[in-house]
């Protein structure tokens, strides 16, 4: 228990004039960690553009002439969906 307390209140022994300075290798970290982080953007954003800009459904698709007729059911045997009110946008 003495060793543990006596290395914990030894004084730091990197005092001098350069103590806590930046060296060249940070900057060069810094520099690869920004390129990296502009790379990153910058294919995300080419991913983002290739999205549709809704996932909503839209009517009028090829599969509209199968399901137009479960439309008018009265939901006996339908597969769809009840469709959800709209969200409100947050803000």
């Amino acid at each position: 228990m003495n060793t543990v307390i006596s290395v914990l209140a030894d004084a730091p022994k990197n005092t001098g004039p350069d103590f806590g300075k930046a060296s060249p290798l940070g900057l060069l970290i810094v520099v690869i960690l920004l390129i990296c982080v502009f790379a990153l953007v910058w294919s995300m954003n080419r991913h983002l553009k290739k999205l549709p800009e809704s996932f909503d459904e839209t009517l009028g698709g090829p599969d509209d002439g199968d399901t137009a007729g479960a439309a008018n059911d009265d939901g006996v045997g339908s597969e769809r969906e009840p469709e959800r009110p709209p969200r409100e946008p947050s803000g």
